[in-house]
């Protein structure tokens, strides 16, 4: 166990100041300044901007990953990491309008055609296609999602 440098109490390991003097221990480092941006790990300080990228087209909770990476210091320079956040995002917002709008409008007299759960289907197929091009760390733009998330990064 060591002791403190000034007054030879005994202190622990991780304590930076002596409790009994109030003297800064030798080898401790100065703590950071509240809300400073090295007072918190990064999550996502070994993390690449290919996972980042994939991880915001995983079906149905992809749109937290994104939420997160849109979010993060880390990509906030990273056009590409940013772009596949908001396609991410707006295919999710895609499930959304089959689900609710479209739901509805097919229901009742309309419920035996299976235009809802084949557009669904096509929805993930579609989260599939983007987790295997980006995986690849191919670019890939969707038709009018694309172009959404294109502007948004502006």
């Amino acid at each position: 166990m060591p002791f403190c440098t000034q007054c030879g109490a005994e202190v622990q390991d991780i304590d930076q100041f002596c409790s009994k003097c109030g003297a800064r221990q030798a080898g401790s480092r100065p703590m950071p300044p509240p809300g400073h941006a090295g007072s918190r790990p990064d999550p996502f300080a070994g993390m690449s901007e290919r996972k980042a990228s994939v991880l915001c087209y995983i079906p149905f909770v992809g749109w937290l990953a994104a939420i997160v990476v849109l979010a993060s210091n880390r990509f906030r320079h990273e056009r590409t990491v940013r772009f596949h956040a908001f396609q991410g995002l707006y295919l999710f917002v895609g499930w959304l309008l089959i689900e609710w709008v479209l739901g509805w409008m097919f229901f009742g007299p309309f419920h035996r055609v299976p235009v809802v759960p084949m557009m669904k289907l096509g929805m993930v197929a579609l989260w599939v296609f983007m987790l295997i091009k980006t995986s690849q760390d191919q670019f890939f733009s969707l038709p009018i999602i694309g172009d959404l998330a294109e502007r948004s990064l502006q």
